[in-house]
């Protein structure tokens, strides 16, 4: 009885088309809530126009985005529906148009500002993956897709560019936005680092507070050579006082001792201090003014960037990056004293994935930008030549499509990865399928990572055991286990930290500010 009720779950779970779920799911986010967020992210395009005197300003503001499903232009000039068995014959590229609403705006601080032009245009072409919500296939029945060519049975979850059948690699990382804890590898136990990957709208800053042998503390991120102190750097965060430096820290009696110890050896006592201090190594030899502009701008913008949120005042987003690192700070302590055990970085706890809706997230954003600056380009030579400004002709939709489509075509990622996507493995079905469900490890292939390699327990039920290729990828490139089901992120945080606050949950870097600000 058990045996047929086995058979029965698992004819139900695989008769539901599940196992390629996961890219469909994060595919259609992407689509529906993920494109748009990312042009509401740029919200303008700013030129050079009007920095010479007698000129008004001239920008660009985007607004919604639209796609309609894929099309193919045929040799008369119609548009025709494109199916995915055509696109596969004719060798060409199974996309749908993108268009956006953009409004050109002029005016200056006097001047009324005035809108030049406002239309939706076609930005370009977003190749589709076959089965996702704006696929020309989804919902047919057996006998339509029959007629069409398409075979019923096919899973879907992969791209068609140029004809070939493309499916994107669900990648492997280590959880952004996390304090973890660790000795440093070149010096055994005797340096102890909390590290955290602070990542927000596709920027991804490493911050390190690392103890050295004599017990000081120093804090390292991106723009800034080196390391700063410190109690130095979070005096420029707003956090002056001694008491209060070491009430954020820790209460515990041998961690205040050790934080003493940081205090005697401060080199500043006030915030004005800490920031001209900041100034000096962040822009030497420059002008007083611009030591203290570059270095406001540097703690603003590249320390612990994920801490922003639209809407709160700099402050209070300061004081947040101070009791972080206070955090961090407690972490390193923590680990010296051996109240803490390093951090396993292969626990899957401590990893995110990244699936297809993730990394079209990470591509559109670069070819958004790209088109941007091509749009900034094609204002400022239309304007130098006195010609009327409009969005059709400054827009060349080519430029967003060749930026989506080459590095599905080619593997090659933003941010200098390689072999993201892959030719699909059609051997057969079951090959079909183990390509859909693989994930890679960023790790390089040539160094041994013994640990990384290894079977971990967290991976119990998660991830295949013997499902691995051999040699220089073993244990690098691994597979889902069957019945697994992958969760999506919680998409509004606020929501979440709110709901934290009101079940009376303390200490999350951001609560202070929800509070203050009765979101």
């Amino acid at each position: 009885m058990q045996t047929e009720a086995r058979r029965t779950l698992s004819r139900e779970y695989f008769s539901k088309d599940r196992l390629a779920e996961h890219h469909f799911r994060s595919f259609n986010a992407f689509l529906e809530r993920g494109m748009q967020e990312v042009v509401d992210e740029k919200a303008t395009i700013d030129t050079d126009i009007g920095d010479k005197e007698g000129q008004e300003p001239v920008w660009v503001e985007l607004g919604d985005v639209r796609m309609v499903t894929p099309r193919v232009r045929e040799a008369d000039g119609s548009e025709e529906l494109l199916y995915p068995q055509e696109a596969r014959l004719r060798n060409i590229t199974y996309a749908a148009p993108v268009f956006m609403e953009m409004t050109i705006m002029k005016g200056g601080d006097e001047e009324e500002v005035r809108v030049v032009d406002s239309t939706e245009t076609k930005v370009g072409r977003m190749p589709i993956m076959v089965g996702s919500s704006k696929c020309n296939i989804t919902g047919f029945s057996d006998e339509e897709l029959v007629e069409i060519g398409e075979d019923p049975a096919d899973p879907g979850g992969y791209f068609i560019i140029n004809g070939s059948e493309r499916v994107l690699m669900t990648s492997e990382d280590l959880a952004p936005n996390k304090i973890l804890a660790e000795y440093d590898s070149r010096y055994g136990d005797q340096i102890q680092v909390a590290k955290t990957f602070s990542q927000r709208r596709g920027y991804r800053a490493l911050v390190l507070c690392e103890r050295s042998r004599d017990g000081i503390l120093e804090v390292s991120f991106p723009s800034v050579s080196g390391s700063i102190n410190f109690v130095t750097l979070v005096r420029a965060l707003g956090l002056e006082s001694d008491e209060e430096i070491v009430h954020r820290v820790s209460e515990d009696p041998e961690i205040v001792k050790f934080m003493l110890e940081n205090l005697e050896e401060a080199e500043v006592q006030t915030e004005a201090e800490a920031i001209e201090t900041l100034g000096r190594r962040v822009a030497s030899g420059q002008g007083k003014n611009y030591q203290l502009k570059r270095a406001n701008y540097v703690i603003d913008r590249y320390l612990l960037p994920h801490l922003h949120e639209e809407g709160v005042p700099d402050e209070d987003v300061r004081i947040n990056k101070a009791y972080y690192l206070c955090r961090m700070a407690e972490a390193c302590f923590e680990l010296a004293l051996d109240r803490r055990q390093p951090n396993d970085k292969d626990h899957y706890a401590n990893k995110r994935l990244k699936v297809s809706g993730d990394l079209m997230r990470d591509l559109f954003r670069t070819a958004l930008n790209k088109l941007a600056r091509d749009v900034k380009y094609q204002l400022e030579r239309a304007n130098m030549r006195n010609r009327q400004l409009s969005v059709n002709t400054v827009v060349r939709s080519d430029v967003l499509t060749e930026r989506l489509e080459h590095p599905i075509a080619t593997g090659n990622w933003v941010g200098g990865r390689s072999g993201v996507s892959q030719l699909v493995d059609r051997t057969d079905y079951m090959g079909v399928l183990s390509h859909l469900r693989r994930l890679r490890s960023p790790l390089s292939r040539s160094q041994p990572h013994f640990e990384a390699r290894d079977l971990h327990a967290t991976q119990w039920g998660r991830i295949c055991p013997s499902e691995t290729p051999e040699g220089p990828n073993c244990g690098l490139v691994k597979n889902f286990a069957q019945a697994m089901e992958l969760s999506q992120a919680v998409e509004d945080e606020r929501e979440l930290k709110r709901e934290l606050a009101s079940m009376g949950v303390a200490g999350i870097p951001g609560l202070e500010t929800t509070r203050a600000h009765g979101d």
